[in-house]
């Protein structure tokens, strides 16, 4: 067992022995070191102003990626590289190609946000030199800009990988040596302590279990971008917290005599789950791609999103219509459930004090027709007024099973059973949906809250029956909001 964290920062290493369970790493940096081009715009991951790379070893070697610094937890960059704008540099020392470009297209007004975009423009062009104006979108989907407007953004993006020169930058020049000493970090538990606040690093699953048996209820963090707010926002006591976020990676694809599975440790993030959600669930892709911006999509896991038993979270609907299971882990024993039964009431779940969710199994149904829908204020990086899962199979015409569940209706995720029965049984039309539509009404009990008004969710989950039989029957159709979604 150890007792200090140890990180690289831009070029130097950082061994620290008192840190706090909440001590995040944008104060570390702007407090502590005095970096202050990472800025404070919202504490709540949402504006982007915080964004740094964080470089972390996977089974595919050292990658880099733009992270929230502000919800953020120091003691979760353990064994990590991390990189901000004051750590970045041409290779003749000057000003990097994404910042010479945005300074040449006028992509910064009052400069606030501008070291943040910058950032995940410099994630982006490690990742994917050959990334047009859509995947730049995308990337900047968790920055917020109001002064600068986008468009000489994209430009000074567009220009920068044009510019080339990713082999010649000091990160991919660097890479081995950075992963041989990230790698000398790892191998024991890490425990850490400041002013009577416990944070533990268990060294891999096996030590996450025996923590949790000295620990019982010890607050679990893996991407802490929903316990990040609780820390800035609600100050709360998160102590003693374990820190997981680099245990429980394991992707794999299995066929099955049920068919083809897929299995995904809990500590998988939702950019790493992506190029398999568009691979094996391709209706899905697009709604994955509006869980949070890419700064979240980095650190926020599936585990966590489902162990957090949040009724607004955005993976459980979309995974209870695919029938997926869990498997919950302690000690060395281990039980499988539905996911669906996981959830019991609000804030209330099927697992044990010293108990973690460690696997989601995914079965992939090819038959049947899939779609999900998220509604919510804004279209990215926003939480979800009503979210909802269908997967439909038909055969010969007539629905021959559904399973349908929304997010936000209730104080769980649950399914629309009485829905579902109504589209059993019945020819694939549009009588059927608009029967389910009305059937809806009578499966959940919305609530109203500051996202939405219970009479707005109620009409959206009847008109999202309609959005999926319009979609279908008339395939490229565009479907007005007032039309599906019950504007």
């Amino acid at each position: 067992m150890e007792h200090q964290m140890r990180f690289l920062l831009n070029g130097s290493e950082v061994a620290l022995t008192e840190v706090g369970p909440a001590d995040t790493l944008l104060d570390y940096l702007r407090l502590t070191r005095r970096l202050t081009g990472t800025k404070e715009g919202c504490a709540e991951g949402d504006c982007g102003a915080c964004t740094v790379l964080v470089g972390r070893l996977t089974t595919d070697g050292l990658i880099y990626e733009p992270v929230n610094a502000c919800i953020r937890f120091l003691a979760s960059v353990h064994g990590c590289h991390v990189v901000t704008i004051e750590g970045m540099q041409s290779p003749g020392g000057g000003l990097h190609a994404i910042q010479q470009a945005m300074i040449d297209h006028h992509g910064s007004q009052c400069g606030f946000c501008t070291p943040g975009i910058v950032m995940s423009l410099y994630g982006l062009w490690m990742a994917d030199p050959d990334a047009g104006p859509a995947q730049i979108e995308t990337a900047l989907q968790g920055n917020l800009c109001r002064c600068t407007g986008y468009e000489p953004i994209i430009k000074a993006a567009v220009a920068a990988m044009d510019a080339g020169g990713q082999t010649a930058d000091r990160l991919a020049v660097e890479r081995d040596q950075v992963a041989q000493q990230l790698r000398a970090m790892w191998g024991q538990r890490v425990t850490l302590e400041k002013q009577g606040q416990q944070g533990i690093i268990p060294a891999d699953s096996a030590d996450l279990a025996k923590v949790l048996a000295e620990y019982p209820g010890a607050r679990m963090i893996a991407g802490a971008t929903d316990v990040g707010l609780w820390v800035t926002k609600f100050l709360r006591d998160i102590s003693p917290a374990v820190f997981i976020g680099h245990l429980m990676k394991e992707i794999e694809v299995t066929d099955t005599e049920s068919g083809r599975e897929i299995r995904l440790g809990a500590g998988v993030t939702y950019s790493e789950a992506l190029p398999l959600i568009a691979r094996h669930l391709p209706a899905a892709r697009e709604y994955w791609l509006r869980i949070g911006g890419w700064q979240v999509r980095n650190m926020g896991t599936i585990g966590g999103n489902i162990a957090n038993g949040s009724p607004i979270g955005d993976t459980p609907p979309l995974l209870i219509a695919l029938g997926a299971r869990i498997v919950l882990r302690r000690g060395d024993s281990r039980r499988e459930i539905a996911i669906e039964d996981f959830f019991i009431d609000y804030g209330k779940q099927d697992r044990a004090a010293d108990e973690f969710v460690e696997t989601i199994v995914i079965p992939v149904d090819e038959n049947a027709q899939l779609a999900a829908y998220k509604i919510s204020k804004r279209r990215d990086s926003d939480i979800s007024s009503v979210a909802a899962g269908f997967a439909i199979t038909v055969d010969g015409g007539m629905i021959t099973d559904a399973r349908i569940a929304f997010g936000g209706m209730a104080g769980v995720p649950k399914r629309a059973t009485g829905a579902e029965a109504a589209l059993r049984g019945q020819p694939f039309a549009e009588a059927a949906f608009d029967a389910a539509a009305r059937a809806v009404a009578d499966d959940f009990t919305p609530l109203s809250d500051m996202r939405a008004s219970a009479e707005y969710r109620a009409t959206v989950a009847a008109n999202l029956f309609r959005r999926f039989w319009l979609e279908r029957s008339e395939p490229g159709l565009p479907v007005r909001l007032d039309q599906a979604v019950g504007a």
